[in-house]
């Protein structure tokens, strides 16, 4: 007779212990005294089970309600009892508590996924913050922290240094301050221009015009040491700052000279007399070429920074753009309603160009010189002085002049104020920018130059400019 580990139960196939995967100690256990009663449980019941011996399996068998049966063309099994859908009801619960009600449904997992979705599709309306995303229905999750929102960069609304610029002229038409790229600042100061080297904070008396002349307008060559000045006898000279040595001097303007711009060895000077002089320094003329437009005194002078478009502004309130070869503008814009002394291109996209008028007009204006369009009007309620955009940033600084005095860092395109920064008592007629992008010199007719950290450093928006942000105080320029 068959003992009871080797029967085979009606409707079962053939079973041996090997198939059964049983360690060698139940394989080798001597046979039950009761085996026809056992038998008969067997028979009697498919789904019995002994309480005290476990079940052993080499297999890993899979949940199928996260199967796709659609994919392989398959079936899913039927349900035999309310355990899966009691499974399925929890899952649903647990999901909707970690996920939110947006989730999609099991069955549109299963089943394939509906047309309207897309795979990896972002989707943004639904987004929601950090802490919803808790198991406990609550905002304030034991164990979760909330992840700070990043704040906006702070802009010190003070200056850091101060210089005292005695006889430093309040006269909106001058351009009489300028930083070089090796981080010297150029200063007008009457018939004289002084020197202050950032690093070392050294002054030093680079020329004096006489009491016959006086300074007008100052520029650096973009490379070397080279300074140009303009002159209220409507000259133009060239100093080797670094040996402090007139180079040359420059006829060709009949009145004062207001406006200077480098492009290259190219010097483009902007004069009262209402016309635009170029002046190769390599050449032996004085001038190579003239340019004529506008009805009154030239104030705003810059070139692009492809040196292929110079932009020009006068007391006209015309806004002119010019080629490298043209002698009459290329492009004419009339909106303004003041004198256009502040201009500014983008460093950041190609063609764009900011101007800004005077105290009848109080717009900033944004234009794309390549498809000639007028982009944007902002109205500041105060006179616009100087305009200069960050390198290191899409951000751009205005000086102002009636009737607030204050200095207005911006962020483009939106236009939004980042900053107000006030000091000055008298209108800011003078802005000049660091070597390295993060520092801004204004000057004003109350004989002040000061300094401000406005911009962020390409690199670390957290760094301190090398320019001696650690050395406050008060001093004289001369």
């Amino acid at each position: 007779m068959k003992s009871a580990m080797e029967e085979d139960p009606p409707g079962s196939s053939q079973t041996t212990a090997s198939q059964l995967n049983l360690p060698p100690s139940m394989m080798n256990r001597p046979t039950v005294s009761l085996e026809t009663s056992r038998i008969n449980r067997l028979i009697d019941s498919n789904h019995y089970h002994s309480p005290s011996k476990p079940i052993y399996s080499d297999r890993f068998i899979p949940s199928r309600s996260g199967s796709n049966f659609a994919l392989f063309g398959l079936e899913p099994s039927p349900k035999k009892d309310g355990k899966e859908e009691a499974a399925g009801s929890y899952a649903g619960l647990l999901r909707t508590a970690l996920f939110g009600p947006e989730t999609p449904e099991k069955r549109d997992v299963v089943t394939g996924f509906s047309p309207s979705r897309n795979i990896f599709r972002y989707k943004t309306e639904t987004q929601r913050p950090v802490n919803s995303f808790s198991p406990f229905g609550s905002d304030e999750a034991p164990g979760v922290s909330r992840t700070p929102a990043k704040s906006p960069r702070k802009i010190l609304r003070s200056a850091y240094k101060v210089l005292d610029a005695p006889a430093l002229q309040d006269d909106f038409y001058l351009n009489l301050v300028d930083w070089s790229a090796q981080n010297v600042l150029a200063v007008g100061l009457g018939n004289c221009v002084y020197l202050w080297n950032a690093c070392s904070s050294k002054v030093t008396k680079l020329c004096d015009l006489g009491i016959d002349d006086s300074v007008c307008s100052v520029g650096w060559a973009l490379r070397g040491t080279h300074l140009a000045i303009g002159t209220s006898c409507g000259t133009v000279q060239i100093w080797d700052a670094a040996r402090c040595k007139r180079i040359r001097t420059m006829e060709g303007h009949r009145l004062r000279v207001g406006a200077l711009a480098w492009s290259s060895s190219v010097l483009s000077s902007g004069s009262r007399d209402k016309s635009i002089l170029h002046r190769d320094i390599r050449s032996q003329e004085d001038h190579v070429s003239k340019l004529t437009g506008h009805k009154s005194e030239v104030c705003g002078l810059k070139w692009s920074y492809d040196n292929r478009e110079l932009a020009s502004g006068g007391n006209d309130n015309k806004l002119f753009v010019w080629n490298q070869h043209s002698t009459q503008p290329v492009l004419k814009y009339c909106e303004h309603s003041a004198a256009v002394k502040a201009i500014a291109w983008s460093p950041h996209l190609y063609g764009l160009l900011a101007s800004g008028g005077g105290t009848a007009d109080r717009c900033i204006r944004f234009w794309n010189t390549t498809t000639n369009t007028h982009l944007n009007c902002v109205d500041t309620n105060s006179q616009v002085c100087n305009l200069a955009w960050s390198k290191n940033v899409n951000e751009l600084v205005s000086t102002h002049g009636y009737s607030q005095n204050q200095i207005v860092v911006w962020k483009y395109p939106t236009m939004s104020k980042l900053a107000t920064l006030t000091g000055h008592t008298f209108r800011v007629l003078y802005l000049a920018v660091s070597p390295d992008g993060q520092t801004i010199v204004t000057g004003a007719g109350d004989e002040t130059l000061r300094f401000w950290n406005v911009f962020p450093s390409p690199k670390s928006q957290s760094r301190e400019s090398k320019i001696g942000a650690s050395s406050f105080g008060r001093t004289t320029i001369r």
